[in-house]
């Protein structure tokens, strides 16, 4: 009895519930990106992106490794039992294409997947394991723990304070600027006429 042929890639969302429960931190993040391992779903600025079974997978295998080469021989054991036969070379290719295109990456320019030729794949961003949600994380963020670069922006008084600030100013600037112009304009109308009434008389 021959084993099943699958000629094309499978790349459906029931796979999903045939991977172990992360037992690490749930949530893994890369730039804009971030995987919640428990439910199995990627998100970019909150907003979800549709992964198919094997591509989240892929995705998974370079966040496990940042900066390592994921060998496409690792690649194929992860995606395909052993008595499946497939074209696994093309099959790989589709499914990293897949996983390019849904996080904006490209071959020529790699942001994070970059190919390492004859070898398989490796993740270029750092990556960043934790348990709390990127959303949680911005919600209750103090200023007082925020980075030193930001402190100075995000100080205790209110911008429009900060601003009010320099409004006074710019009037009395103004008026000392009206002031000494009139001024002027006054000093060289007196001296035109002292020199208009001592060309009159002798």
């Amino acid at each position: 009895m021959t084993p099943n042929l699958i000629p094309t890639l499978d790349t459906g969302m029931e796979e999903r519930s045939n991977l172990a429960p992360p037992s690490g931190p749930r949530f893994m993040r890369f730039g804009p990106f971030q995987v919640d391992q428990r439910r199995q779903e990627v998100s970019k600025d909150g907003s979800r992106l549709k992964l198919q079974g094997k591509v989240y997978q892929v995705l998974v295998a370079l966040l496990e490794k940042p900066g390592e080469v994921v060998t496409r021989e690792e690649l194929r054991q992860r995606l395909w039992p052993a008595d499946t036969h497939v074209n696994y070379d093309a099959n790989v290719n589709t499914t990293v294409n897949k996983l390019r295109q849904a996080l904006g990456d490209s071959t020529d320019k790699p942001l994070y997947i970059e190919t390492i030729p004859r070898k398989g794949y490796c993740l270029v961003v750092p990556s960043e394991a934790t348990d709390v949600p990127c959303a949680a994380l911005v919600l209750n963020g103090a200023p007082e723990t925020l980075p030193a670069t930001l402190a100075p922006v995000l100080g205790n008084e209110p911008p429009a304070a900060r601003s009010g600030f320099w409004v006074p100013i710019g009037v009395v600037g103004l008026i000392l600027a009206g002031m000494l112009l009139g001024a002027g304009i006054t000093i060289t109308t007196l001296w035109i006429s002292h020199f208009a009434q001592a060309t009159r008389w002798p």
